[in-house]
C-alpha cells in the first residue's frame, strides 16, 4: 500500500532479539532534553528526525511491552528507508558475546540495563556535525548552537513531529549560511572551518558509513579539523562501533579511572589501559561506565561558558 508522504505515516512493527531499552540505546543520539532532531514524549515515545538517501523523515518508535515488540511510524520521503534502518538503529547488530565484567559497578550496570545496544544510524553526516558543533566546548554552549543551527537552517519536519521538530540541514544549506548567521548561532572560526569543509565533501564522508569503523576513522580524519575524538564521536553513532574510545575527551578518563580505581584523576593513557582487557568491547564498557552514574570528584577550573558576541 503506498501512502502519501508527510500526511499518513509507513507502519511497521519490530520485534528484537532481546531485552531492548530505547532509553538507553537511543540516548547517544540525542542532544539535550530540547534537540530539535530528537525528542521523547510523555508517554515515552522516542520522535526521530533523519535526513535519508530519499528525503527528511521522522520517526515515532514506542516500546510495546505485552508484544514485546517496538512499534514504529514514518513520515516523509524518507520514510521506507528510516523504517528500514530501525533495526541496525535499535542495536541489531549489536553483539556483546564475550564480554566478562568485574565485580562492582560495571556488572551491576550491565544487569541493571540488559536492554543497553549499541545503536548505528547509518549516517554519516548526521553523527558528524554535532560532533564538530561539540568540539572544545562546554555541553550547554554546544547545545545552545546544534539547536540553533537546526532550527534555522533545517528542513521542517515531516508529520506530527513535536513542536520545535526539524531535519538536519542539507550540505547544500550549511554551505549557504552567511559569516554574520554563523556568528549569531555562536560558531566559532575553527569549528566553522570544520563544518563547511565537511559539508564540501559530504557526498564522499557518506561512503564511510560502509567501511568498518576503524577504516572510517581514517577516512574522517582526511578533513581538514577533524581529529581522533571527533573521528570516534562519529562511528560510535553511525556505525555502532563496539571498540571506539573516545580519546580526548575532557572528563571521561576520569569517569572511567575513578569507577575501575576509586581515583579522581586519569588520563587517555590510564584510561585505554584499564579498557584494554575488554577489547573488543572497549566503548560497550564504556557506555556501562557513562550509564553508572558515577562522577569523578572534581578540583579543577571547569571550562568556561562563552559569549557568543566575542567570538
Amino acid at each position: 500500500m503506498t501512502l502519501t508522504a508527510g500526511v499518513l505515516p509507513l507502519e511497521r512493527r519490530y520485534r528484537p532479539s532481546g531485552p531492548l531499552d530505547l532509553d538507553a540505546t537511543l540516548g547517544p543520539h540525542r542532544r539535550g532534553r530540547y534537540d530539535p532532531c530528537h525528542r521523547v514524549g510523555s508517554d515515552g515515545a522516542h520522535w526521530r528526525t533523519w535526513r535519508t538517501p530519499g528525503g527528511g523523515a521522522t520517526v515515532r518508535l514506542a516500546a510495546d511491552p505485552a508484544a514485546g515488540e517496538i512499534s514504529t511510524q514514518a513520515w516523509g520521503a524518507g520514510a521506507d528507508w528510516a523504517l528500514d534502518a530501525v533495526p541496525l538503529l535499535l542495536g541489531a547488530d549489536d553483539d556483546w558475546s564475550g564480554l566478562e565484567l568485574p565485580p562492582g559497578a560495571v556488572r551491576d550496570t550491565r544487569r541493571r540495563l540488559p536492554g543497553l545496544r549499541l545503536s548505528s544510524s547509518r549516517r554519516v553526516f548526521e553523527a558528524l556535525v554535532p560532533a564538530i558543533v561539540e568540539q572544545l566546548v562546554t555541553g550547554i554552549e554546544a547545545r545552545r548552537t546544534w539547536t540553533a543551527l537546526v532550527c534555522r537552517f533545517g528542513d521542517p519536519a515531516p508529520g506530527p513531529a513535536p513542536d520545535g521538530m526539524a531535519v538536519l540541514p542539507s550540505p547544500a544549506a550549511i554551505l549557504s549560511i552567511t559569516d554574520w548567521e554563523w556568528h549569531r548561532i555562536g560558531l566559532d572560526g575553527a569549528r566553522r572551518r570544520t563544518l563547511l569543509g565537511a559539508a564540501s565533501v559530504a557526498s564522499r564522508l557518506e561512503e564511510v558509513g560502509s567501511v568498518p569503523a576503524e577504516a572510517a576513522m581514517q577516512r574522517l580524519m582526511t578533513v581538514r579539523g577533524i581529529g581522533v575524538w571527533t573521528a570516534a564521536e562519529v562511528v560510535q553513532r553511525s556505525h555502532g562501533a563496539g571498540d571506539v574510545v573516545s580519546v580526548g575527551d575532557y572528563h571521561l578518563p576520569s569517569v572511567v579511572g575513578f569507577v575501575f580505581t576509586g581515583r579522581p584523576r586519569t588520563d587517555d593513557a590510564g584510561m585505554l589501559a584499564l579498557l584494554e582487557p575488554y577489547r573488543p568491547h572497549r566503548q560497550r564498557v564504556v557506555r556501562l561506565v557513562e550509564a553508572a552514574g558515577v562522577a569523578a570528584p572534581r578540583y579543577g577550573p571547569r571550562m568556561a561558558l562563552r559569549n557568543n558576541r566575542s567570538l
